[in-house]
């Protein structure tokens, strides 16, 4: 991280609305950064994340730390979880996105090559 550029803020809530800048987080101070890398996967609030989160944000956004510390970015194309073929769910093996065992019919993939173990997935796009 030493090669970052970074921007320091404090955000605030006003008393008429909320005053955001970077992203709304209220009473926090927060360091962003342009360039920095995230870090996959990463743990937020007592939860584990695999791929960039829209919490508090207009965009999905990452942490630059395992354990978020304060330290974050906007996500662009290549942050994204990639998906990982061939992965195994249940018994058989996929070498794309399926929609089976989604309730709603929509196309997912794993982010690890054993979902039956890790069970960490996401929607395909």
């Amino acid at each position: 991280m030493d090669r970052s550029i970074w921007a320091w803020g404090k955000v605030w809530k006003d008393t008429n609305q909320a005053t955001c800048i970077f992203a709304c987080v209220y009473n926090e101070e927060f360091l962003f950064s342009l360039d920095g890398k995230c870090v996959f996967p990463f743990y937020y609030r007592n939860a584990k994340f695999y791929d960039c989160v829209m919490f508090k944000a207009k965009h999905k956004w990452c942490s630059l730390n395992e354990t978020y510390q304060g330290y974050w970015k906007y996500c662009s194309e290549e942050d994204f979880a990639k998906c990982v073929f061939p992965f195994w769910y249940r018994r058989m093996i996929y070498w794309e996105c399926t929609e089976d065992g989604d309730a709603f019919g929509k196309y997912w993939c794993s982010l690890t090559q054993n979902y039956n173990k890790d069970k960490i997935w996401k929607y395909c796009e």
